[in-house]
């Protein structure tokens, strides 16, 4: 039998990125996936600023940008009748090069250490892969699945086998980690259920959809427009999303089937003539996958634990992929997880800790997947009219018409700095409030602000650094405008568990204004968990004592 901190079942975003997360904070992992490798399918396509602030956290934010499209190929997202047809509307975004000197000059909503990365998640997972099998610790075991495990008083059995081999084998961990994707074991084996809405029927983005890994190496020499990394076709007979994988002739082409249209029935002919069809003319094609899914659900799990076993990604909550929201989210649940495990494991927190996970991130679900609906109504259910693509004064007047339309909903899905960096964890013991009031919800609009549970106010410091770059792996005090206090009463508390406290003074006058006040605990996720005034080094040990939860609230 083998023995471990924690054992993840499922090897997409979320459970390696807990793997990274657990074992570089010295926890044991063994991560077990049924597919031979990572994804070979692209699958998602959007990493948001707030993920690429995580993997910078980690060290690997430059790994992960310099893959998928090449760095000066445009991030547009642009709207066409056919890809070889007309052009409606065009939302243009920098390049993965244009980011990174874009990152240090925005303020205001954007200011944030990383900008967004267009990147399939095939490339992301073989990353998240790399960076974890490179860690003390951490054993990653694909084509293995899992059978069965049992919940013990200080334990849980899992019984692991090998997908080729059939050998089978056990592991005993203190914590099972559930991240095992749509169809989840775990989750059944819990008896848990999604809650929400399913089976949503639109034009567009509702009911089955058909998807398409394909190469088409001469389709930017054919087209008649500038590349874009989201394309998109608004016509009355072949609508559908097209994301630019490698920027060479790869792409993810998903479209609308209709009725009469079997997903079982479709051959690798019907598949190019189902991207020629959008494309507008016939265009020599190479299929490398393809297979049906379902859009219209925004489906969140009614509880994401029960007892030592834990639930996330899509395994707790399943998104319609508009607004490019469900991936980021399972980053973020691991984020979240992950140094909570860490902490009750290494003896630093009470066991309470752990039921902050769902309190937390149960709501961000319910936030994120209501977002994701809205953007699928805003694009599925908007049609086109007959005239669209005709070559007439009516024709032109209804792309005119359809173009403003698209513009503005490209606007409100993929300019998005509210959602990117505005969840809040307000109301959970692991954040001590202060009575600030926190900013509207808004998907648009961000405000920065240290009002704790949420996201800490970003700056570029005067000598060009990122202020998040200076925050600890650990928990994190900055003491603001205040060179000469004495905050030991925060490190002696801290070290009563053995918790890692990095004390960071600033004196910049932008940072001092962004968080009012001189003393702000981070936690380690990278989240205000507590702000006061340095007549509270008194009070250290009870502040200390409620975030790590040994005191609970109330």
């Amino acid at each position: 039998m083998k023995a471990v901190d924690v054992m993840i079942c499922g090897g997409g975003p979320c459970g390696l990125m807990l793997a990274n997360e657990l074992g570089r904070r010295g926890v044991s992992v063994l991560l077990a996936d049924e597919k031979d490798s990572t994804a070979f399918n692209p699958q998602a396509n959007a990493t948001q600023a707030r993920t690429m602030e995580h993997f910078r956290r980690l060290g690997f934010a430059d790994e992960i940008r310099g893959q998928g499209l090449p760095a000066d190929f445009p991030t547009d997202i642009a709207y066409f009748t056919r890809y070889a047809g007309h052009e409606l509307a065009r939302f243009r975004l920098p390049s993965a090069q244009q980011a990174k000197t874009r990152a240090r000059e925005l303020r205001g909503s954007w200011s944030a250490a990383e900008l967004p990365h267009r990147v399939s998640q095939k490339y992301v997972e073989a990353e998240l892969r790399r960076q974890a099998e490179r860690l003390d610790g951490v054993d990653v075991c694909y084509a293995h699945r899992i059978l069965d495990f049992t919940e013990h008083s200080d334990h849980v059995i899992t019984t692991v086998e090998h997908r080729h081999t059939g050998e089978r084998f056990e592991v005993r961990s203190h914590y099972l980690m559930g991240a095992d994707g749509p169809r989840s074991t775990v989750r059944e084996r819990l008896g848990l259920s999604y809650t929400g809405e399913t089976g949503v029927q639109r034009d567009f983005m509702g009911g089955r959809m058909f998807a398409v890994y394909l190469r088409c190496p001469t389709f930017y020499e054919q087209m008649p427009h500038a590349p874009a990394w989201m394309n998109v076709t608004f016509n009355g007979d072949r609508r559908a999303f097209m994301a630019a994988v490698d920027g060479k002739g790869e792409f993810a082409f998903h479209t609308q089937l209709r009725p009469h249209e079997k997903e079982d029935a479709i051959t690798e002919a019907d598949a190019r003539g189902l991207f020629c069809a959008a494309v507008g003319r016939d265009l020599p094609v190479e299929i490398l996958s393809k297979g049906g899914w379902t859009a219209g659900h925004s489906l969140v799990a009614d509880h994401f634990r029960r007892g030592r076993v834990f639930l996330g990604g899509d395994a707790v909550h399943l998104f319609t992929p508009t607004g490019g929201l469900g991936y980021n989210t399972a980053v973020e649940d691991a984020v979240n997880l992950g140094w909570k495990l860490a902490a009750v494991l290494h003896g630093q927190a009470s066991p309470a800790l752990l039921d902050t996970y769902e309190a937390e991130r149960r709501p961000l679900a319910l936030r994120n997947t209501s977002y994701a609906r809205k953007f699928a109504d805003s694009l599925g259910l908007f049609t086109p009219v007959a005239e669209l693509e005709q070559d007439s004064a009516e024709g032109a007047a209804a792309r005119a018409a359809a173009g403003l339309y698209l513009e503005q909903h490209g606007r409100a899905e993929f300019n998005i700095p509210g959602i990117t960096f505005g969840g809040r964890y307000d109301g959970s013991p692991a954040i001590i409030a202060d009575g600030s009031p926190a900013p509207a919800d808004a998907a648009n609009t961000y405000t920065p602000t240290a009002s704790p549970g949420g996201r800490p106010p970003h700056f570029w410091l005067q000598d060009g650094s990122s202020l998040y770059d200076h925050f600890g792996f650990g928990w994190t005090l900055l003491c603001l405008g205040q060179p000469d206090a004495d905050t030991t009463p925060f490190s002696h508390a801290m070290q009563r568990y053995r918790g890692s406290l990095t004390v960071l003074h600033l004196d910049d006058p932008d940072v001092i204004a962004g968080y009012e006040v001189p003393l702000v605990l981070i936690r380690p996720d990278q989240i205000v968990a507590w702000r006061g005034s340095l007549a509270d080094c008194n009070d250290a040990e009870r502040i200390i004592d409620r975030l790590l939860c040994h005191v609970l609230p109330g």
